[in-house]
């Protein structure tokens, strides 16, 4: 017999007697550990149970284990306890399952969306067909004329007697002179000189700024002034601006611009484009070029120089579109400034202009063709005022100078400019030919557009000089104001016809074949008397005539047929005016 506490194993067989089992399908035999005593047999004593009660399964000794292997005979001490194990029916069991519950709550719910379908409604226009059917009238016969008879033999005799007379008269006008350059004119002829628009932005004119340039673009349609400054002062930093009036608009606003570009410093000159009729070059007082486009008002600049070491250090004076060097449709700017550079500008990415090619102007490389003014000491540069191009030689164009005296000068240059002014690219000395002197500085040069040799010059002195390019001295001398002259135009119809802005208020315009020595007309510009800045005549509707003033006012004047139609020999006189002063 083991000892107490020993291991008990019960092992329940006959597991069909009971309900619960052959329900419920569980294990068919039990393995129980109970903590009791031992039962004899070595092994451990095996018996059939249903069930045991709870006080059965306790630590007994080894007589509670026999009595408990024998039904419970043995223990006849206690009387409490029931009798022999018995079999007993209990209801079915069963437990319900967790495994679907959980694996609901572990669940996710996931979803997706297409990409949203495109619709578009697009209407479509059918064409319709009518037929229709028109009666014309039955045509009527005509009817032909009877040929006349002509008496053949009387013609010819008459035809005989006046040969000689018809041949006569027709070589007499032949060998006439009477209609030479005659054209003739269907448009309705223009007696007087008359003021068309007078135009102005109050918010320059309320700075005080003045009108310092004025340029028609290529269709002719389009005026631009710039505005800024000529007078003393420090005007570089000044806010400035370009504005451009479009004349063939409808219900154009004199006050208000077709477009307004704003300029950080004083615009002192610019030139529209010569194929791009919304592109338009200016000068600053800064020394900067630049370019707008000024069909985009809200983004208008297209390409500058900046403050670099190539730029112009002095006011900028005057710009010029050139042809560039392959004569493509690219083209250049030239400019002109008070530092004594002429320098031209190549626009490239990025908006730059780069500079392609320079010439500076040096005392001691100007042609002692006449007598000069002496210097003031240790300056060499001479200031350049103004340019005028040849319209017979691209390479040829005339400088006008603050020391007063006009010079011819070249592209194709070639002598090294003696300077010490910084630049990328060597600077050449462009002069060749130096005229005579005005009595103070040139204002504006304009080189004939009908004659190779031909250019007027304007300057402070008040004098208009006609000047041949063969000769130093001046063809004539005319003084139209007892003040300044600021600019001077040849015109592009009349070879002998030009006009000068004076510092009087006067536009003056000049026919030479009428007189020398006064001005054919004389328009009041300016009722005070402020000076007039600067014209130009319009090459595409050639009547017109643009001219600012002190005033921040662009007048466009309608010329008279006078001054638009060309004369008989007017060309020949221009070529024996030229001829007679170089003999």
């Amino acid at each position: 017999m083991p000892q107490a506490g020993s291991l008990c194993v019960w092992r329940i067989q006959n597991c069909l007697t009971f309900p619960a089992f052959r329900s419920g399908g569980a294990g068919a035999k039990v393995a129980s550990d109970c903590a009791g005593a031992g039962v004899g047999g070595g092994g451990g004593a095996v018996s059939t149970v249903t069930r045991a009660q709870p006080w059965q399964l306790c630590r007994a000794g080894s007589a509670g284990a026999e009595a408990l292997a024998s039904g419970g005979a043995a223990n006849t001490e206690r009387p409490e306890r029931p009798g022999p194990l018995q079999d007993e029916t209990l209801g079915v069991a069963s437990v319900p399952s967790q495994w679907r519950g959980v694996q609901g709550i572990r669940g996710e719910t996931k979803s997706c969306q297409t990409a949203s379908t495109a619709t578009a409604e697009a209407p479509a226009q059918t064409r319709k067909h009518v037929d229709a059917e028109v009666q014309t009238e039955a045509p009527e016969p005509v009817s032909l004329q009877p040929v006349p008879q002509c008496d053949g033999p009387r013609l010819v005799a008459f035809l005989r007697r006046v040969e000689a007379m018809v041949t006569r008269e027709l070589n007499k006008n032949w060998q006439s002179h009477a209609f030479d350059g005659f054209e003739v004119n269907w448009s309705e002829q223009q007696q007087t000189v008359t003021c068309l628009h007078t135009l102005g932005y109050p918010p320059a004119q309320g700075q005080g700024l003045h009108v310092t340039g004025v340029s028609w673009n290529t269709t002719g349609s389009v005026v631009a002034c710039a505005y800024g400054r000529l007078d003393d002062g420090d005007w570089s930093t000044l806010k400035s601006f370009v504005c451009a009036w479009n004349l063939d608009r409808r219900g154009l606003n004199p006050q208000q611009p077709s477009a307004v570009v704003e300029v950080p410093s004083a615009v002192m000159c610019l030139a529209f484009h010569p194929t791009q009729p919304s592109h338009v070059a200016g000068g600053l007082y800064n020394g900067e070029v630049l370019v707008w486009d000024v069909s985009h008002p809200e983004d208008p600049l297209l390409w500058r120089t900046g403050l670099t070491d190539d730029a112009h250090t002095d006011p900028v004076y005057q710009v010029v579109w050139l042809p560039g060097p392959q004569h493509g449709h690219r083209f250049q700017v030239l400019s002109v400034a008070a530092d004594g550079k002429v320098l031209l500008w190549l626009a490239v990415g990025a908006g730059r202009l780069q500079l392609s090619a320079g010439f500076a102007l040096a005392v001691q490389q100007l042609p002692r063709s006449t007598k000069l003014k002496k210097p003031p000491r240790g300056e060499t540069e001479v200031g350049a005022t103004a340019v005028a191009f040849s319209s017979f030689d691209p390479s040829l164009f005339v400088l006008g100078t603050e020391g007063g005296f006009p010079l011819k000068c070249s592209l194709a240059a070639e002598e090294p400019a003696l300077t010490r002014m910084p630049s990328s690219v060597p600077l050449r000395a462009p002069a060749q030919f130096t005229f005579s002197p005005h009595g103070g500085p040139v204002y504006s040069v304009s080189c004939s557009p009908f004659h190779r040799n031909l250019f007027l010059s304007a300057g402070t002195d008040g004098h208009v000089h006609l000047y041949s390019m063969l000769q130093a001295q001046p063809l004539t001398s005319l003084q139209l104001s007892h003040k300044y002259l600021f600019a001077v135009r040849w015109s592009p119809v009349r070879p002998l016809v030009f006009a000068a802005a004076s510092g009087e208020g006067d536009v003056q315009l000049f026919d030479l074949q009428k007189s020398s020595q006064k001005p054919t007309v004389s328009i009041k510009q300016t009722q005070d008397e402020s000076p007039v800045y600067c014209l130009e005549f319009n090459r595409q509707q050639t009547q017109l005539l643009a001219a600012g003033d002190a005033k921040g006012v662009v007048k466009v004047w309608q010329l008279s047929s006078e001054f638009t139609e060309q004369g008989p020999r007017e060309t020949e006189d221009l070529d024996q005016l030229a001829a007679e002063v170089a003999t």
